[in-house]
């Protein structure tokens, strides 16, 4: 293959922002639990800061979240309690810290990930790019067997030519999908959008497959968005149990 055919990704100027609010109905109160002497959303927003990408903001449902972040050193914006889903809540936040419209790319990472290799923040953010879609993701092959079929794990159905290490989506489902012989791939929710993608995208009433399936996702595909997934080698430590959160500890605990 040619020098011309590895293009780099076109000059971008990126923001992060985490998505996090106080209600959950398995762990109330998680973004302020604590892990290895820190609050959860702010061992998030350090994985942020640690992928290099560019500014991080915070967008708190709650006040407190705001000051557990702000005193850390990060930025963090109120938004309103009762926005109905993250991607509402993310551009809440950004109308808000830039209203100019000077990032061009949206990087949502979620704000249960305190494990999160850093990495992936970038990888999604140049999959988006490189690919010109509106909207990337990630997912990792399944290797465990169990989690075919378990319907909390999200499936990806990818156009992936042979080798390939991204693709395009073209369903994302609680099934076990596609069927026959070959791999399958938990989907992971860490997103990038461009502007113009998030904003068309919260503008959407939800769709009849996002309303069935619960999952939010859908509603782009439906409105024949393009979303480009890359593969990666693992899916991160989602914090949504005690037991979860007993994990990241033991993980964090010799890190900060």
């Amino acid at each position: 293959m040619s020098r011309s055919d590895h293009k780099a990704p076109a000059a971008m100027n990126p923001i992060i922002v985490i998505p996090a609010r106080m209600a959950s109905t398995r762990l109330p109160g998680k973004p302020l639990a604590d892990i290895a002497g820190r609050a959860m959303i702010v061992q998030v927003w350090a994985r942020a800061i640690e992928s290099g990408l560019g500014r991080v903001v915070v967008a708190a449902a709650e006040e407190e979240i705001a000051a557990a972040v702000r005193e850390a050193g990060g930025e963090a914006v109120l938004t309103a309690p009762d926005l109905p889903s993250g991607s509402d809540r993310i551009w809440a936040a950004l109308q808000a810290v830039d209203p100019d419209g000077r990032h061009d790319v949206i990087v949502n990472v979620q704000g249960d990930l305190p494990t999160l290799d850093p990495a992936l923040i970038r990888i999604a953010a140049e999959t988006l790019v490189a690919a010109g879609a509106d909207i990337s993701t990630l997912a990792a092959e399944i290797r465990v067997e169990e989690e075919r079929t378990n319907p909390n794990v999200v499936k990806a159905v990818i156009a992936l030519p042979p080798a390939a290490r991204a693709g395009r989506a073209l369903y994302f489902t609680r099934a076990t999908a596609p069927t026959g012989e070959g791999a399958h791939y938990h989907h992971i929710g860490l997103y990038a959008y461009t502007r113009a993608a998030l904003a068309r995208f919260v503008a959407l009433p939800p769709s009849p497959l996002e309303l069935r399936e619960k999952l939010e996702q859908l509603r782009a595909l439906e409105a024949a968005m393009h979303i480009e997934v890359a593969l990666v080698d693992t899916v991160p430590l989602g914090v949504d149990t005690p037991a979860d959160l007993e994990k990241a500890r033991a993980a964090l605990t010799h890190r900060t």
